[in-house]
């Protein structure tokens, strides 16, 4: 559904016309609920993507920009990159890295210190990776050992998502009324939902609006459960003593790796 056709559906309901609540006032009800439901779930399986990125040598550190270089998506019949302004949509969070022959485990920070430490000089082949804020708020990757040189890692992880109504454009080259949402067709009409819960609001009518409101909630939850379940090939454990995927009963990498391993 476009954001026209959103707009024109609300106001329908509500019984108003674009002199009670104006386009842009709509567009931002349409956006405050696009954004509750982007961000209701951290791993909404339509946004996962996957992609490669190219180490340098003697860096540890990298940026979602840096992975995200070779990410692109097309969305609206525009390509979005992982690197390239305004079109930047890029990597919200990484979920797993591997090389060509191994799989890179995920260790926390903390345990990263210990087994790596600051003056450690140990370069070759990445074995483990980490992440943190950052010193600007931007997610960054630290991988170890340091990699001795260039080596293609693929990822998969989760990217952010087109950016759908408003009145200011990070992602998009503008906002027009032709833009449609960035996730399935059945979310189309619960972010209806919200507009319409909002422009009861802005009307003064709460009753009204907190019923609306209370059916977002429910479509919404409906909604989650149809799109998170687990997958049918994956078996459910419960209780399980594995600390990861790939190791058993152990949260510290056993020893240093080295280059010529």
């Amino acid at each position: 559904m476009q954001l026209s056709d959103m707009r024109d559906y609300v106001r329908n309901i509500v019984d108003i016309t674009s002199n009670d609540i104006a386009d842009t006032t709509m567009n931002t009800f349409l956006r405050e609920g696009y954004d509750v439901m982007v961000y209701s779930e951290k791993r909404w399986p339509f946004y996962e993507v996957a992609t490669t990125f190219d180490t340098v040598a003697d860096q540890k550190d990298y940026t979602l920009s840096d992975v995200a270089t070779n990410l692109s998506i097309t969305h609206d019949g525009v390509t979005f990159s992982g690197a390239s302004a305004p079109k930047n949509v890029g990597l919200r969070e990484v979920a797993s890295m591997k090389t060509t022959n191994h799989v890179l485990e995920f260790i926390g920070y903390d345990d990263a210190d210990i087994v790596y430490p600051l003056e450690s000089n140990t370069t070759g082949d990445p074995w483990y990776w980490s992440m943190w804020g950052g010193t600007t708020g931007a997610m960054t990757l630290r991988l170890y050992p340091t990699p001795g040189g260039v080596k293609t890692i693929s990822v998969r992880g989760y990217r952010n998502a087109i950016e759908f109504g408003g009145n200011v454009v990070i992602y998009r080259a503008a906002i027009a009324d032709a833009n449609t949402p960035d996730f399935p067709d059945p979310f189309d009409n619960v972010l209806s939902l919200y507009a319409i819960y909002r422009s009861y609001q802005q009307q003064e009518d709460a009753g009204m609006g907190q019923q609306y409101y209370a059916q977002f909630v429910a479509e919404l939850d409906n909604l989650r459960a149809r799109f998170e379940d687990t997958p049918a090939p994956q078996p459910i454990r419960l209780n399980s003593m594995r600390a990861s995927r790939w190791r058993s009963q152990s949260w510290l990498p056993a020893r240093l790796r080295y280059s010529w391993e």
